[in-house]
């Protein structure tokens, strides 16, 4: 697939058909993940990836969050919470559940440059993925397991999950949404 193919048809997908995903395919996903631009070259992004066991654990945390979508019945509806609960417990049946981590750090100006280097090293992934026919749907952490989560994917106490990144082959076909027009001011 070309890469202006790939960034145009590239939709977030919630439902997964629950094959795994061989071992060297999502190696090579996250060695393309690690060669996103980063200030100073720091790599400020930690990939743990969670098949099998680790996976399921990982979706048993996630399935806590339905106890804190009330909070959300104004916002998405009955309907909504409970497509939301459903996705949350079962991940959409990804075979692969990512959580991404970044250093800790209180420098305002270190987190905005490390919030912009994994986002792009999570936009290099979700291409990579695309590229091997593989759907993905990013998450950000719902704060109220973090904690768990953090253990659940082993990470670094010095480190703090930001994200997870559901990956597998893919159940649905989004539809493309609408995208707004205007998001660019051309100055000369």
């Amino acid at each position: 697939m070309e890469l202006m193919q790939t960034l145009r048809s590239r939709r977030s997908v919630r439902v997964f058909d629950g094959t795994p995903v061989d071992r060297a395919v999502l190696e090579e996903i996250i060695a393309v993940a690690a060669l996103a631009p980063s200030r100073m070259n720091r790599q400020p992004w930690f990939f743990h990836v969670a098949t099998g066991d680790a996976r399921r654990r990982v979706a048993e945390v996630m399935a806590m969050t339905t106890s804190y979508l009330d909070e959300y019945m104004d916002v998405l509806g009955p309907e909504g919470v409970e497509r939301a609960a459903r996705f949350y417990a079962e991940l959409g049946h990804a075979p692969v559940v990512i959580g991404v981590a970044t250093p800790k750090t209180e420098d305002r100006f270190e987190t905005r440059d490390f919030a912009i280097s994994v986002g792009a090293s999570v936009e290099n992934l979700l291409l990579a993925a695309a590229d091997h026919g593989l759907g993905t749907c990013v998450l950000s952490v719902p704060h109220w397991v973090a904690d768990q989560l953090t253990n659940v994917f082993e990470i670094d106490p010095e480190w703090e999950i930001v994200s997870l990144i559901v990956l597998g082959y893919a159940d649905e076909t989004p539809r493309p949404q609408e995208r707004e027009a205007e998001v660019a001011v051309f100055l000369e």
